[in-house]
Formats: structure tokens, sequence, C-alpha cells
């Protein structure tokens, strides 16, 4: 069975950003890797749950 790929508005609802940051992210960087189909932009979930692994906060020094 292939993996499930999300589009930009499913991703901005996964994660509660408005679609334009992630059109931002697209075109300056900083999201996660995705794949370009024509004029359709998809995001594997595998590379979408990589992006938030990378993305957690260290706790801060007492």
């Amino acid at each position: 069975m292939a993996a499930k790929h999300l589009s930009p508005e499913e991703l901005a609802e996964r994660l509660g950003v408005p679609i334009m940051t992630v059109y931002a992210w697209n075109s300056r960087g900083g999201g996660p890797r995705f794949m370009r189909f024509g004029k359709h932009v998809r995001y594997k979930i595998a590379d979408v749950e990589a992006w938030e692994d990378a993305h957690y906060a260290e706790p801060a020094a007492s």
C-alpha cells in the first residue's frame, strides 16, 4: 500500500499554521521536504514526521 501524501492545506491543518506559512516554507525553505507533480505539491507523511521530530525544543537550563 502506498504511503499517504499531504497537500499544503492538509499540512497547514496538521501543524496548526496558516497556509501562507506553508507556501513561504516552499519558496524560502525551512519546511518539510516536498515533491512537485506539475503544479501540485505533496508531502510524504514520513518526511513530515521526520521534520516534526527534528523540531523538538530542548528544555532551558536552570
